[in-house]
């Protein structure tokens, strides 16, 4: 039986099970660099048994930043401390992976243990996006995205992509969810454009597109590239699970190799059925109409939930977020758990039971 820690190969990865670390910002950067914070974190999240770690999202560019403190990946400077994280993570068996990230209109706010709505008057910068539409009353109003602008967003992506190679990730999630600038494309409610990348869904998709035809020209073919999508905005005029169905087949045309499913985060103030497992119906639905793998994610904080989402196929991996940050090593107690045996860290095996 398939189950929470059966292995599967991606390409050329092997996963030693299907429990991974779901991007988390830190807002623990300064000008974009790695540092002994993200060193431990992900470390701890490594040596806790899961089997990939995708880092939080990293900037493109440094206007593709949510806070002055985010991570960043748009410069050559970035790449020595990222490899040392990368390499450690090796080490403990789990696989490095990065989401590349640019906020678009939800740029230049402070870190969220601030009031995420104020902004840093001596670190703002000015936002773009599709059209000039804020995400929420109170936003400054983002400038409209030049065809200049965008085929620079397109090689900042690849610029990016070359540099998580030589930071020796292993697997690339594109960020296209939660309302930030590739979302802000997809969705006909944040996307107003008359050109050719506005109006038809064809249109709307393009920029994604070219960003994953960029990344691929640099990318090893034999390594796997996520995107990340929220799958519906829960709102009748947004983008709809029927949009992720039929945009998944195309993604799978594209040599894409899994789709993350989230949900929601380009609509300000929609009602959202938050609930155990909420979003898994997601990934269960396009895995099914399309074929292509799926990632499940939301409020999974049980290893017997987790567990059922993989042996119901219904996803064939989970993301988890906050209850890694709760519990970093919840890998090493769900196979516990579940009475599966698995390998820990050499020098943690006197702290398993007998």
């Amino acid at each position: 039986m398939i189950h929470l820690f059966s292995p599967l190969k991606i390409k050329n990865v092997q996963l030693k099970n299907r429990i991974l670390v779901s991007p988390m910002c830190q807002y623990s950067s300064e000008d974009g660099f790695a540092n002994d914070w993200h060193l431990v974190h992900y470390g701890s999240l490594a040596t806790g048994g899961s089997a990939a770690v995708i880092m939080e999202a990293a900037a493109v560019c440094p206007e593709g930043r949510i806070s002055p403190n985010d991570l960043g990946i748009w410069k050559d400077e970035h790449i020595p401390f990222l490899k040392r994280i990368t390499h450690f993570m090796e080490q403990q068996g789990s696989v490095p992976g990065i989401q590349l990230a640019h906020a678009g209109r939800k740029a230049s706010h402070s870190r969220p243990w601030k009031d995420a709505t104020t902004k840093d008057q001596d670190l703002s910068w000015q936002c773009v996006a599709p059209s000039a539409i804020p995400f929420q009353e109170g936003d400054a109003l983002p400038t409209e995205m030049s065809i200049s602008d965008i085929h620079k967003t397109i090689q900042y992506f690849q610029d990016a992509a070359k540099r998580t190679k030589e930071a020796g990730f292993k697997i690339i999630e594109i960020h296209a969810a939660h309302g930030y600038l590739i979302n802000e494309f997809l969705s006909p409610v944040s996307n107003k454009r008359t050109d050719i990348y506005g109006g038809s869904f064809e249109n709307r998709i393009r920029f994604l597109l070219e960003v994953i035809a960029s990344i691929r020209k640099v990318w090893p073919e034999e390594n796997p590239l996520f995107v990340r999508i929220s799958a519906t905005e829960w709102s009748t005029e947004g983008w709809s699970n029927e949009d992720s169905i039929k945009l998944a087949e195309i993604l799978k045309s594209k040599t894409i190799d899994l789709i993350d499913c989230s949900t929601a985060g380009n609509i300000a103030g929609v009602k959202i059925p938050v609930k155990p497992l909420y979003q898994v119906e997601f990934a269960e639905n396009i895995k099914k109409s399309t074929g292509i793998l799926t990632g499940a994610v939301g409020l999974i904080t049980t290893a017997v939930e987790a567990n059922s989402v993989i042996t119901e196929n219904r996803a064939d991996v989970v993301f988890l977020g906050r209850e890694l940050l709760r519990d970093p090593y919840f890998p090493l107690r769900a196979a516990s758990e579940l009475e599966l045996e698995i390998t820990w860290p050499v020098q943690y095996e006197r702290a398993k039971k007998n």
